[in-house]
């Protein structure tokens, strides 16, 4: 069985942010055109399912995302009714920009009790905010409360705007040990700045996990030349549409890891944290 752990819903929509639209059409062949195009095909679970099938990719979790100045806007409802066709097969992560949400807290509560969605993903690097700010507080008792995993970019950014001082996974210590329930998933791994400090992080907190999302699989090596002894606190990702499903999974699979340990990060670790079956 082989979950993906982070990938984006598209959509079409004339007001996304140019930011996005650029780098998407980019991975498109350079022609906004082909970035509506592909958009539109894809706003159809249908065909991202199909997309799984030939990828090799038994679940996805599918992420929402409100960032208005940076990337992209695919909102909480869209992401609903994105998965809820899916029997189980795609997973949805809300999400709330601190600075929209009067009481991100409250709507945490409804989307996961009345909606169904599995966990949060939060965009500090996009939205502007520390981790480990107090008024997130509310926020992290409530995901402690329901159970349910957060999700939030670490590292760096190919968007305009991104402020990347927001993404050190050093910020997520402080909420690791104020909310010891709460399972903290850092994305990207700290990309690019922050390899060695998510490691230690993962290392220290039995809570805290990275995801390996938005990172060419050929180098993880490199970036954590001990990955086989952080097997356990590690996550399968995408990052897609940035990046191909099926070539990044076969990339991965060819990594000089034990069987064991592929295992765990494409698999064992996010069914456990989802409480999946399978």
């Amino acid at each position: 069985m082989i979950l993906d752990f982070h990938t984006h819903a598209v959509r079409p929509d004339p007001n996304m942010p140019a930011g996005y639209k650029a780098f998407m059409s980019d991975n498109q062949g350079g022609d906004l055109d082909k970035f509506d195009e592909f958009a539109e095909r894809y706003a159809n679970p249908r065909n991202f399912l199909a997309l799984l099938d030939d990828a090799g990719v038994d679940r996805a979790v599918v992420l929402a995302e409100t960032a208005v100045i940076t990337s992209a806007i695919i909102p909480n409802d869209h992401v609903q009714q994105f998965t809820a066709p899916s029997h189980g097969r795609l997973i949805p992560f809300c999400t709330f920009n601190p600075y929209m949400v009067l009481n991100p807290a409250a709507e945490l509560d409804t989307a996961v009790r009345q909606h169904g969605f599995c966990g949060l993903k939060l965009y500090p690097t996009y939205a502007y905010f520390y981790p480990n700010q107090p008024f997130l507080y509310p926020l992290y008792a409530k995901a402690q409360e329901l159970g349910i995993p957060v999700m939030a970019h670490t590292g760096s950014s190919v968007f305009a705007g991104s402020r990347l001082k927001y993404g050190d996974p050093l910020f997520w210590d402080d909420v690791a040990v104020d909310f010891p329930e709460l399972t903290i998933i850092m994305c990207h791994g700290g990309r690019m700045l922050w390899y060695d400090r998510a490691a230690a992080l993962v290392r220290l907190h039995k809570n805290v996990y990275f995801d390996i999302s938005g990172l060419p699989p050929k180098r993880l090596l490199d970036y954590w030349p001990d990955l086989e002894r952080l097997a356990d606190k590690v996550l399968f990702g995408t990052d897609w549409p940035g990046a191909d499903m099926g070539a990044n999974l076969k990339a991965f699979q060819s990594l000089a890891l034990s069987e064991e340990a592929k295992q765990k990060i494409l698999w064992a670790n996010g069914s456990r944290i989802l409480g999946l079956e399978g």
